[in-house]
């Protein structure tokens, strides 16, 4: 399991033995890339740290016999870069050069930057994203910590990340613009950070099941539909069938007829024994059931898909949270958007765990904050509603955040298929599968967002990345499944 890192000091350490190392691991890469493409490199560097460790690979790749060189229009520079620079000893080009080269090593800016870069670093930046080939140190100069891609912005071929991985470049803009991504071992002792799931980790969720085993082994999964828009509570139900569930439940509720009105209650009844039918036909394996404010009783219960907005949505949420104790409620779509109306501390009624599955804008209601304040740093933001709610938070965008308190995880599988209605449902679905076969909170969240994510990732290579809906995403869950265990 790798962790994001961000760059600090380690006592004992100083920034030039840091700088040493980390430009002898980007020297390595673009002395990779200068044998693979054949070509010449030409360092683009400022005056902070980020240069330093420029100035440092250009050095280390001279004394190699290579043919580099190193552009620097910076005035002022930090001591480690200054120094850097000083043992360098070469010619540093005080202007735009009027040869072209290829490869092209983006040193300009480190991480921490929070407005588009200007001046001198704007027009080297232009410099750069005119290169065949760029290798960035770091992060991508132009790119903010949230992963917003600043105008202008390097978009890299390659990335070498030093000390860890930087959650900059796993977030938003990121994905598309730091490239292949190598982490730089530095020897940092550092402790917390975004973790990244590989497969090997979400494999150990899944192990193989023993012979001697039966149905309820594996638990229950609930999911909780209003007769609003079955269509996705159907979503989510198809996807806890794929997740290795015991039992995957579907509950109709009929709160919203109002009592004594005859006519709309037998029109209800009409209605229901026509989704019965549908639920029956689309999903055979599932148990139908009625849900009239009692109890439920299943290991996950998930709610909100297609429930709509209004009273009724509160009063289900209310009744769940007073009478659901036996396993972890999953709130999504609706449910997110009624506790925005209605106020979030609702959350704190609830007698059992609870994990959240809000897109950028519920999100954003649910927390007041603007979408643009969660984007700039959205795992800070997962991070202090779970603190303060005491929930999982499953942020979704492009790069999905997964907060319990102060761990947090980013998931790194996906395509832009999953920009599609649906495929929130789905996510729903397989994790209330999931957490229904005992799978902690957290560690379920995972796991969902990371086989969804592969589910994306192979409708997009069967289809193309238009096509594909939901139910062809629920399809290829099982393949995704498949192809970790192999």
């Amino acid at each position: 399991m790798k962790r994001a890192y961000s760059f600090e000091e380690i006592r004992g350490e100083t920034i030039f033995s840091l700088m040493e190392r980390a430009g002898l691991a980007l020297a390595d890469a673009v002395g990779a890339a200068m044998e693979r493409l054949h070509a010449e490199a030409l360092f683009v560097c400022g005056g902070g740290n980020n240069g330093g460790d420029g100035f440092t690979a250009a050095r280390i790749l001279r004394e190699r016999g290579k043919e580099v060189a190193v552009l620097c229009l910076a005035k002022t520079f930090s001591e480690g870069c200054a120094a850097a620079k000083e043992k360098y000893r070469g010619e540093v080009l005080g202007r735009m050069p009027r040869r072209r080269y290829p490869l092209v090593v983006d040193c300009v800016l480190g991480t921490g930057i929070s407005r588009p870069p200007e001046g001198d670093a704007a027009v080297l930046i232009d410099f750069i994203r005119g290169a065949d080939y760029v290798i960035a140190c770091d992060v991508p100069s132009g790119l903010c910590e949230g992963g917003i891609a600043c105008s202008p912005c390097v978009k890299a071929d390659e990335t070498v990340c030093m000390g860890g991985l930087k959650e900059a470049l796993l977030l938003a803009d990121g994905a598309d613009f730091a490239g292949k991504i190598a982490v730089a071992d530095l020897g940092l002792p550092l402790e917390g950070g975004a973790e990244v799931w590989e497969a090997g980790d979400v494999a150990a969720l899944f192990p193989k099941k023993r012979s001697h085993t039966n149905k309820g082994d594996y638990g229950s999964a609930a999911i909780l539909a209003t007769c609003n828009i079955l269509g996705a509570p159907l979503l989510a139900a198809g996807a806890a069938l794929k997740s290795g569930a015991g039992y995957t439940d579907i509950y109709m509720t009929s709160s919203s007829v109002p009592c004594g009105d005859a006519a709309r209650l037998a029109a209800f009844q009409t209605t229901d024994e026509l989704h019965r039918a549908l639920c029956a036909a689309k999903y055979p394996a599932c148990r139908f059931s009625f849900y009239d404010g009692e109890p439920v009783f299943a290991e996950a219960v998930a709610f909100g898909m297609g429930a709509g907005m209004g009273e009724t949505t509160r009063t289900i949420l209310g009744e769940l949270f007073s009478t659901y104790h036996c396993g972890t409620l999953v709130l999504d779509a609706d449910a997110l958007n009624t506790l925005a109306a209605y106020g979030a501390d609702m959350l704190k009624e609830r007698k059992c765990p609870a994990v959240i599955t809000p897109h950028i804008k519920e999100f954003a209601r649910l927390t007041g904050k603007t979408v643009q304040e969660i984007l700039r740093d959205p795992v800070s933001c997962a991070k202090e509603f779970s603190k303060e709610y005491g929930t999982v938070v499953v942020l979704k965008n492009n790069r999905t955040v997964i907060a319990e308190g102060d761990r947090v995880a980013v998931n790194t599988t996906g395509s832009p298929v999953l920009a599609k209605g649906g495929s929130g449902d789905m996510l729903a679905g397989f994790l209330a599968g999931t957490l229904a076969r005992g799978i902690a909170p957290f560690e379920a969240a995972v796991a969902a967002s990371y086989f969804c994510g592969k589910a994306g990732e192979i409708a997009a290579e069967k289809m193309g990345e238009y096509a594909p809906d939901a139910s062809d995403l629920i399809e290829c869950l099982p393949e995704a499944m498949a192809r970790l265990a192999r």
